[in-house]
């Protein structure tokens, strides 16, 4: 039975993504290779209410790219993989092609 996470409130629940150790033809590529701190955001939360009472959705989707702040999160595992849990002000912004 595979589990799904929803996120409360204006948390985001996120997959980091992992850059390649390797390129296609098979040559290692250094560690320090110019590495972004960035994940996959797989669910939302509903969002906050401001001091008037009025709901405010998360701006962030499913399926969108953010840039992670270097520190904080909190891990999750699921089965075998492992996600992070962020508020969505401790996101750092959403990374277009």
């Amino acid at each position: 039975m595979a589990k799904r996470l929803l996120p409360l409130l204006n948390r985001v629940l996120v997959e980091k993504i992992v850059p390649p150790t390797k390129t296609t033809a098979g040559i290692l590529l250094p560690e320090h290779s110019s590495k972004l701190n960035s994940g996959r955001v797989l669910a939302v939360g509903p969002g906050l209410r401001n001091e008037e009472g009025n709901h405010v959705p998360v701006s962030l989707k499913e399926g969108d790219t953010v840039l992670l702040p270097e520190y904080g999160g909190t891990p999750v595992k699921l089965g075998e993989k492992e996600y992070h849990l962020y508020r969505e002000e401790d996101l750092m912004g959403t990374l277009h092609d």
